[in-house]
């Protein structure tokens, strides 16, 4: 079922591309804006009508719905396993911008429209709470969460489009998921690891983070104790490829009571909430976390944005501004 819901897609594509002409770069900047909320549904079917002839602008349409079908696919699939099982009342796909959905009851993808009533596949009407129409933005940048599947093929598909290619393969989905996720957490490393202390193991890699676990010069027993713990295995030993030695749970107990008793016995202040300022130092500190030098000058152009702060005229402007507010109210302020 996949593939032949791909190769409508690149049918689709081609009769597109082949209506349009020389003016398909246009289209495709179109459908990224229409994709990133830049432009509406209906701003998109404008710009649209202007590039096809009237004559070919069922092609748009078969487009787009081939688009549809190939991500409500990816959504409803499980992972790797079984043919899909096309239900009539199928749910809204989470990844198309604008709420826009479309469910089909027939296994095979066509271009033959015929005349039905609309409201008999209408779902049932359920009354939005209060604040609904914030959700209808799925953007990222909106929802502080990771792409979904829907969301991220649908992104991909436009890129490979203006790329020239034709379709985008499921294990370049999973590909790119799995990527986005340890790029958050190499760039959520940097961050901490500038802020609090940690661990090595195997001189590599970071763990036990925010431990206030230092070597004290005037204790005894404290450098043997701190390196007993951050040099194991020995450096000079050569053990066989596996899994690290098991430490009997009272053994590692114990070496933590001792590394903790030589430690210092002040707890460090809190450190307040991570920050802006937090944030560009390590990108400027840890600079392979971001290796694209694009990316890199874009990030730190919008984290430098976001260090705005008012300057003191605009200070005291708020401070006769609050006070004469306050006056008004008979309130006294300081």
């Amino acid at each position: 079922a996949m593939a032949a819901h791909a190769n409508e897609l690149e049918i689709a594509k081609k009769n597109l591309t082949d209506a349009i002409g020389d003016n398909v770069k246009h289209y495709w900047a179109n459908l990224k804006l229409w994709f990133k909320h830049k432009i509406s549904k209906e701003e998109f079917d404008i710009e649209a009508r202007r590039l096809l002839a009237q004559e070919n602008v069922h092609v748009h349409n078969d487009f787009l719905l081939a688009i549809l079908t190939r991500c409500q696919i990816i959504v409803s699939t499980p992972e790797g396993t079984g043919s899909l099982q096309w239900q009539g009342n199928c749910p809204p796909k989470p990844g198309k911008a604008k709420g826009k959905k479309k469910c089909s009851s027939r296994q095979k993808f066509d271009h033959r429209f015929q005349p039905h009533n609309p409201l008999s596949a209408a779902q049932p009407f359920s009354p939005r709470e209060a604040g609904g129409e914030e959700e209808e933005l799925r953007l990222s940048a909106h929802t502080l969460l990771l792409p979904t599947r829907g969301q991220l093929e649908a992104r991909m598909m436009v890129t490979a489009f203006e790329l020239g290619l034709d379709n985008v393969t499921e294990e370049a989905i999973s590909t790119m998921s799995y990527a986005v996720e340890h790029h958050l957490k190499d760039v959520l490393t940097a961050v901490i690891t500038r802020r609090k202390a940690y661990r090595l193991r195997d001189g590599h890699f970071p763990y036990a983070f925010g431990s206030d676990v230092t070597p004290q010069p005037y204790l005894k027993n404290s450098l043997a104790a701190y390196h007993s713990v951050t040099e194991c295995p020995p450096a000079n030993a050569s053990l066989p490829a596996g899994p690290p030695p098991q430490i009997p749970p009272d053994e590692a107990e114990q070496k933590a009571v001792h590394l903790l008793a030589c430690s210092s016995s002040s707890p460090s202040a809190p450190l307040p909430p991570i920050s802006m300022f937090d944030l560009l130092q390590a990108l400027q500190v840890h600079r392979s976390v971001m290796p694209s030098h694009t990316m890199y000058a874009l990030n730190v152009e919008r984290i430098l944005a976001h260090l705005w702060h008012p300057s003191h005229e605009e200070l005291e402007q708020d401070r006769v501004h609050r006070q004469r507010l306050a006056a008004k109210e008979g309130v006294a302020v300081s």
